[in-house]
């Protein structure tokens, strides 16, 4: 049976700067959460800094317990492991001069994480593989229907209709869980239980897209659009972080299908994007996640960058209650990364530009 809901947002926000690009070849392993200790190490990296990288690290380095809470496989002295170390010190220098950043407005934090023994290049390659696409829907600005004045904090998650963080592992899927997030928590406003359903059928699926090697929530859309597909359970066809063979199911099926999409530009109208927020659900939005391999929690706040956004997550809401005003956003990389899974990114005019705001309408 085909479950009808509402309308899911989807946002491109430009922000962030990149200040390493460090070539090397893909790398991905094995995640497990790291110790309180692992987390406070960018502290205490001195010996590390001048190491011989062509030596062994010392037992008592902060590799070693990076190596050991991470579950690393790499083989101990081999070429592989050099490599790591060496690049795993080049992250603690980046954490310095990141954390060194950090000012009244610009409060992240930066430091050890599963991120840490992969150069910028790889973690942009495995990770960072949202394509922004611009279709004619790109068009009418959005005026909301019954503009109210905007809350001090705002969270779809108070309302118990955002399913938890998810973890893409190494497939670069970000853009299949921002749009599968975002009709999660509408199908749930419509009054139905909160179910986690399937991103592997949508990185299996969407024939416009490349699965785990990344793709665009606007063709995904588009492809949920135009064939009714009906998107079943997580537990029905689990995650796999791979591409695999998509799967059928008959019309009898448990489902939910969406009926159409919209795109407004919210360029400079952050008013406006906090309003369809609050009428519609969450907005999935593209960012340039480059800085984010290192953030460890705080709000994000660096001069604007040229380079083009490559990372699909979901805004849940916000909050100005503080000095700082703040989207919060849910990632798609686990809860062991950063805090909670959540990145708080500062909002105002500094942010340089949120554009291309796509809206999923599901009736």
């Amino acid at each position: 049976m085909t479950i009808n809901i509402i309308v899911v947002e989807m946002v491109f926000l430009k922000e962030i700067c990149v200040w390493f690009l460090i070539t090397s070849t893909v790398w991905g392993d094995s995640i497990s959460p790291p110790t309180a200790e692992l987390r406070n190490l960018h502290v205490q990296f001195s010996s590390s800094l001048h190491s011989n990288s062509g030596e062994l690290p010392a037992r008592n380095d902060s590799f070693f317990f990076f190596f050991k809470s991470y579950n690393r496989t790499y083989r101990q002295g081999s070429e592989e492991f050099h490599k790591r170390y060496k690049l795993f010190q080049e992250s603690l220098r980046r954490h310095h001069f990141l954390s060194s950043s950090s000012n009244a407005t610009n409060t992240a934090t930066y430091g050890i994480n599963q991120f840490s023994d992969l150069s910028s290049e790889e973690f942009r390659t495995i990770y960072l593989r949202a394509l922004p696409v611009h279709v004619p829907k790109y068009s009418k600005p959005y005026k909301s229907s019954r503009k109210r004045l905007l809350p001090a904090k705002f969270d779809w998650r108070d309302k118990k209709v955002v399913t938890p963080v998810r973890n893409q592992l190494s497939c670069g899927g970000c853009w299949a869980f921002s749009i599968v997030g975002g009709i999660e928590t509408v199908y749930a406003l419509k009054g139905h239980p909160l179910l986690e359903l399937s991103v592997q059928q949508v990185i299996d699926c969407s024939p416009r897209d490349y699965g785990c090697n990344g793709g665009s929530t606007v063709s995904a859309l588009s492809w949920l659009n135009e064939i009714k597909v009906k998107l079943v359970q997580d537990s029905e066809y689990p995650f796999k972080a791979e591409t695999g063979t998509c799967h059928h199911f008959p019309n009898s099926s448990f489902g939910v299908s969406i009926k159409g999409y919209e795109a407004h530009d919210f360029s400079a109208q952050e008013e406006e994007m906090a309003q369809k927020l609050m009428d519609s659900g969450p907005l999935a939005v593209i960012v340039d996640a480059v800085s984010w391999q290192d953030y460890q929690g705080g709000i994000i706040q660096h001069h604007c960058s040229s380079s083009e956004a490559n990372h699909a997550v979901l805004i849940t809401g916000f909050d100005r209650t503080g000095d700082v005003p703040y989207w919060i956003v849910k990632n798609s990389w686990g809860t062991t990364w950063g805090l909670d899974g959540y990145v708080h990114i500062k909002m105002g005019a500094n942010i340089c530009g949120i554009a291309d705001s796509v809206a999923a309408v599901f009736l």
